[in-house]
């Protein structure tokens, strides 16, 4: 049975949690990358991780590296980057692909108030066209340097600081933003 003060400890984490903020990782592998990724969605308010797998593979967490974060996150699996944005399209989202090209703009020009899935590909390769096609918007991370990429986790940092930023100036972790039904369902979750 929790304590008195963990229950209330979930229960206020829970209560910050941004349930129409969500991240997208397309074709990720890396153990370390998808761990650290975990981790940062948990501590932004991140309730739902969207993966796209189109080997079924197993999400690949270390619990050293995510902490046991991911015990306070909800996936969702798909088979396809079409499967996965649609029915986020279908659910009211827009969607924001992250990739480098020329007609990207900085990950700052866009509203991360809205109801918004930021796409992240693999480690490699990036994105896929398909999730770039199928993107309201195409976002990048100005650099200055030689190197023009960052670190999958690192990455997803900077822009989910970014919209928790522009959330916090709109007091979005004022009061809960997950239905009553929502919220006891994952409280109950989160207490067993």
């Amino acid at each position: 049975m929790p304590t008195k003060e963990r229950v209330q400890k979930v229960e206020r984490v829970l209560s910050l949690r941004q349930p129409d903020l969500r991240i997208v990782l397309e074709e990720v592998t890396n153990t370390h990358n998808a761990s650290a990724v975990v981790r940062t969605c948990d501590a932004a308010g991140i309730l739902y991780l969207d993966i796209i797998s189109s080997t079924g593979e197993p999400f690949p967490v270390n619990e050293a590296i995510s902490t046991r974060a991911e015990k306070w996150l909800h996936f969702s699996n798909y088979r396809s980057t079409k499967e996965c944005l649609s029915h986020l399209k279908q659910k009211g989202f827009k969607i924001a692909a992250t990739c480098l090209g020329e007609k990207s703009v900085p990950h700052t020009d866009i509203d991360y108030t809205q109801p918004l899935a930021v796409v992240f590909g693999n480690e490699s390769e990036g994105i896929s066209e398909e999730a770039r096609d199928m993107a309201d918007y195409v976002i990048k991370i100005p650099m200055v340097g030689m190197a023009q990429s960052l670190n999958l986790s690192v990455s997803v940092g900077i822009i989910l600081y970014e919209a928790m930023k522009q959330r916090m100036e709109k007091e979005f972790y004022k009061e809960k933003r997950l239905s009553h039904e929502e919220f006891k369902a994952f409280l109950k979750a989160w207490l067993e």
